[in-house]
């Protein structure tokens, strides 16, 4: 049977509105979720957290690629580039502001009073001004708090019985993280002074002021060395624990990886597991949560950490006492 003209058009009118049908369901699709991940590191030196941070979100059913973006961006260690960068992320229109370390959270609640951020720090965030209650957060803004500033007079105790016979002890700071390097001396010194201990603070913000913070040991000859917990210094934990090795003295800080790379001792929460909690968090909130009704979450579970071969490399004895209650001795 002929096809007439009308019934030729007819079929091409079909065809062409079944081809526009994709277009329009895509069309109607909602746009997927976008989180900015703010950090003061280097990338390089956050492959673990990163990891966790992935894997709460996809307990919450978020895998990133399939139904969420993240967009990363790194101050590599400069800290006055976090205000910019957070003001980028919120010109991006993110869905969400992930937020490590005070800095960047301090940054990001600059940014902006409407994005939703999720933290991870190591501070009290009510005492940091970060949210005005842990039950109720209000504003934008929740997140994780894993107590590693408020722990230094126990590491700085639990580095005298494994080091007794200390009596000066270096503490490295890093000037560009204020408020986490007021924490630890408003926490150490009072308890340092109650032990009898000298404290000798140095300040390194770059991998050239670490080798010149270590230059002084030649001359100081500290008994012990004490570092702050800062995301710097957590990514140059191979560079201070050859360092320490050189000059043969015990190395205490708050991050099990700085442990595992050489340190003597940590004493403090899986900071992993806090951004792992991070990552959840941002999933319920993409879930629709508002971050006023999502509580503070504040680590309750601390992990001491001996690195048994260093031990031995200096000539320390570990107590039993130490050794039966470390969550983890390296051999």
């Amino acid at each position: 049977m002929p096809v007439t003209i009308e019934r030729r058009q007819l079929i091409a009118a079909l065809g062409g509105m079944a081809a526009a049908w994709p277009l329009a369901a895509r069309a109607q699709q909602p746009a997927m979720p976008t989180i900015g991940f703010l950090d003061p590191r280097l990338p390089g030196t956050m492959e673990d957290f990163l990891r966790a941070f992935r894997l709460g979100l996809k307990d919450t059913g978020y895998v990133e690629g399939e139904n969420v973006t993240i967009i990363y961006r790194f101050a590599e260690g400069q800290f006055d580039r976090l205000p910019e960068l957070a003001a980028e992320l919120v010109r991006r229109q993110v869905t969400i502001i992930a937020a490590s370390a005070f800095a960047s959270a301090f940054a990001a609640k600059t940014a902006t009073a409407t994005t939703p951020i999720v933290f991870t720090i190591a501070e009290d965030p009510v005492r940091r001004g970060l949210v005005t209650s842990l039950a109720r957060p209000a504003g934008n803004l929740t997140g994780v708090n894993f107590l590693a500033s408020e722990l230094s007079a126990k590491r700085l105790e639990i580095l005298r019985e494994l080091v007794p016979a200390a009596a000066r002890v270096a503490v490295l700071v890093n000037p560009a993280n204020t408020a986490s390097t007021e924490t630890i001396l408003r926490d150490l010194e009072p308890a340092a002074r109650a032990m009898g201990l000298q404290i000798q603070v140095l300040s390194a913000g770059t991998s050239g002021e670490i080798n010149a913070a270590f230059a002084t040991f030649v001359r100081e000859q500290p008994d012990a060395f004490f570092i702050n917990l800062d995301p710097f210094f957590t990514s140059r934990r191979v560079q201070l624990s050859t360092l320490a090795a050189r000059h043969a003295v015990p190395m205490a800080s708050g991050n099990r990886l700085i442990t595992e790379a050489g340190g003597l001792m940590s004493y403090g929460t899986n900071v992993a597991d806090a951004y792992r909690q991070m990552g959840i968090y941002a999933g319920r909130i993409l879930k629709g949560a508002k971050p006023a009704e999502l509580p503070v979450f504040q680590a309750t579970k601390f992990e001491l950490v001996i690195n048994a071969e260093t031990a031995r490399m200096l000539g320390i004895t570990v107590p039993d006492r130490l050794l039966a209650v470390a969550d983890e001795v390296i051999e």
